[in-house]
């Protein structure tokens, strides 16, 4: 199950996503996203706390980026759980969305 808790924040608006964003909530945060981005001309995703996020939440992702520019809209994604890390450094994507990631170090100086 997936929600969408929306609030303002320091002149932007803050999406943070809860719960699954993989194949099974795909449409519904796909409708409520767009809803949200065509309602905010700055918007954060806040990303914390994806529990499970897959392929299809890239797509998803990737399709709000290209949405918000085409729009002349700022959107950042922010808070990248660990889910959300893994996959996108597993499909070297990090870059693609442009977005600040802070993927933290473990206690030997590598990555989790």
């Amino acid at each position: 199950m997936s929600e969408i808790h929306g609030r303002e924040e320091a002149g932007r608006y803050v999406a943070a996503v809860q719960g699954e964003f993989n194949i099974y909530s795909a449409a519904q945060l796909k409708d409520e996203l767009l809803g949200v981005l065509n309602s905010h001309k700055q918007l954060d995703i806040d990303l914390g706390a994806v529990e499970d996020f897959d392929s299809s939440g890239v797509q998803i992702l990737l399709m709000l980026k290209r949405e918000a520019q085409r729009q002349k809209r700022s959107l950042t994604f922010v808070q990248h759980a660990p889910s959300v890390r893994e996959v996108l450094d597993l499909l070297n994507l990090v870059a693609e969305l442009g977005d600040p990631l802070v993927i933290p170090l473990d206690a030997t100086g590598g990555r989790p």
